[in-house]
């Protein structure tokens, strides 16, 4: 039980030692994450596309 107690001791300093963002550096974050998978599903989107094409003509 020691050891239990220990370890969440421990957890909670550590957490209290950490640099936490500040609301607008999550939401600029946030806004990059989303942009960035909207561009890559449009991507492989197309690409998906093209590829059935492509096989189409072939077969």
């Amino acid at each position: 039980m020691k050891k239990i107690g220990r370890y969440f001791k421990e957890c909670y300093l550590e957490m209290k030692k950490v640099s936490w963002p500040n609301r607008q550096v999550v939401l600029q974050s946030t806004w990059v994450v989303i942009v960035s998978t909207i561009i890559f599903a449009i991507v492989l989107g197309l690409v998906d596309i093209l590829f059935g094409l492509g096989l189409d003509l072939l077969f």
